[in-house]
């Protein structure tokens, strides 16, 4: 069998980036967005349980933090499919050594990564190009009691967005900033 994928481990223990490799002839491409087998290794586990679909219309709007809660809480696997996104995840595992720290990597079309975010993890990105569109896979099945988020501006977190920022949902921006009480996620 050959390894469609490269996974690289980053600085957030469970986060890690997957490289796929397209396969390019004469007609176009064919490309492996998801094996179960092969990103085992990588910690993805558990199955599919829901594919959604975003198309960010504007160069510099930004969409999340989102995450659920226990028991809840799920792994994403997040693709960019046109276009290409500035994708950050941050570490909400209470008692991680890396607790609300954050990693962004560039998404798009052109680089074939995905990001593969562990559960207890939030999750957003900034449009880097208008109608940026990524398909994320989820392990678990959105619940609405469990939906939470943070403030993409919130100070503490110091999200350095590489552009200025065109348009947040009223959702988003309406997320709470962090407090020292917060004591982030349970799994």
């Amino acid at each position: 069998m050959s390894t469609r994928f490269v996974c690289t481990p980053l600085p957030l223990n469970g986060l890690v980036r997957v490289q796929r490799h397209p396969l390019h002839d004469a007609r176009g491409l064919f490309e492996r967005m998801f094996c179960a087998d092969e990103l085992a290794a990588a910690g993805w586990t558990q199955p599919i349980v829901q594919i959604n679909h975003s198309v960010t219309r504007q160069r510099g709007s930004v969409r999340g933090l989102h995450y659920q809660r226990s028991p809840h809480a799920e792994m994403k696997l997040v693709s960019c499919l046109r276009g290409e996104v500035w994708d950050v995840a941050v570490d909400l595992r209470a008692g991680s050594p890396t607790f609300l720290q954050w990693h962004a990597e560039r998404l798009s079309a052109d680089n074939a990564c995905a990001l593969l975010i562990p559960p207890g993890f939030a999750h957003g990105f900034q449009a880097l190009s208008d109608d940026a569109e990524l398909l994320y896979l989820h392990s678990a099945a959105y619940a609405p009691a469990a939906e939470a988020g943070l403030n993409p501006l919130d100070p503490r977190l110091a999200l350095p967005w590489p552009l200025p920022m065109a348009d947040m949902s009223d959702r988003d921006r309406s997320h709470a900033l962090l407090t020292e009480s917060f004591e982030g996620v349970r799994l």
